[in-house]
């Protein structure tokens, strides 16, 4: 993992997007009123005529989708997380996932990393929210290179995708080699003492937490479950299985999210080994740094790592 190299996953989404306007004349992009945010200029400085700013309405921006995808189209429609989930949910689910319309929500500045926006701003609970949607498929990508590919993924997948980007930049931990395949989960480390299930951002801080623990003498295996749903049940059951205890990291309340997701199909799959899911404790953001905020919230390295000891005693 590069400690110098950092980029944003909602920077490769723009780049990606900007790629895809000159790849296919079918996708359009609408966006509430944030396009330097989002990074959704990209997508406007090379195709204008198939970028729609909705404004500050986030609601009637998902009914054009819907009516676009109804037509043919492939519309990537973005705004911050709490509003692209939270403010547009009745139309996400009666004009897009009900009629299972080929429409991307990509929604940026998504958990704690937001920083000094405060918890009005940071959504933590948006993965719930689109996790008991039918029809929805859900990618929370580590790091720029999976974010890129992954939004390629969205554009030829059929049906509603949520794509969860963030704000701050993260350290790049998969090179030019790295291929990403939608629904399945990714080993990036092996390990026998513990499994470490993570998404998003907390992956590469997981990878960071993995070698605090090998200093230690604990072999920590790091799971990136970059697809919350569908989820890649038969990996996680082997992984569990093969390390005999499991934790969930994330960047989201530990309700709804990817730790209950996890806790789901090791229960229903009679995989009973030590697990603890770690995430925001059924609390708002507050306004700080983002790694004042990560720290605070317990998601920073150390804790991961001392949290992970924990389960692993526990075996």
């Amino acid at each position: 993992m590069s400690e110098q190299k950092k980029i944003a996953t909602r920077e490769a989404y723009g780049q990606a997007l900007a790629a895809l306007a000159v790849e296919n004349n079918n996708i359009v992009v609408l966006d509430a009123d944030l396009s330097k945010s989002t990074k959704t200029a990209d997508f406007a400085a090379v195709a204008p005529e198939r970028f729609f700013n909705a404004g500050i309405a986030e609601q009637n921006m998902t009914g054009v989708a819907a009516g676009l995808a109804s037509a043919g189209k492939i519309p990537f429609i973005s705004s911050f997380a709490v509003f692209a989930a939270g403010r547009a949910f009745e139309q996400i689910r009666n004009s897009i996932a009900y009629p299972c319309l080929n429409v991307k929500i990509a929604a940026t500045h998504a958990g704690i990393s937001v920083g000094e926006d405060g918890g009005s701003h940071q959504a933590i609970e948006d993965i719930a929210l689109m996790r008991v949607l039918p029809n929805m498929t859900i990618i929370s990508p580590a790091d720029g290179p999976e974010a890129l590919q992954a939004v390629q993924a969205a554009a030829r997948h059929q049906g509603p995708v949520y794509l969860r980007l963030g704000r701050l930049g993260v350290a790049v931990i998969h090179d030019e080699h790295y291929q990403f395949c939608l629904g399945q989960g990714v080993l990036e480390q092996a390990g026998q003492d513990i499994v470490i299930f993570a998404s998003g951002m907390m992956v590469g801080y997981t990878l960071e937490a993995a070698a605090l623990l090998a200093n230690e003498g604990i072999t920590a295996a790091v799971a990136n479950i970059h697809t919350i749903k569908p989820l890649d049940r038969e990996f996680v059951l082997k992984q569990a299985a093969v390390c005999g205890a499991a934790l969930t990291v994330e960047e989201h309340s530990i309700i709804g999210g990817l730790g209950s997701a996890i806790a789901e199909t090791l229960l229903e799959g009679g995989c009973c080994v030590p697990f603890l899911r770690l995430g925001v404790n059924d609390q708002f953001g507050q306004s700080g740094s983002p790694a004042a905020l990560i720290k605070h919230y317990g998601l920073d390295p150390a804790n991961i790592a001392r949290q992970a000891k924990a389960v692993v005693a526990k075996k």
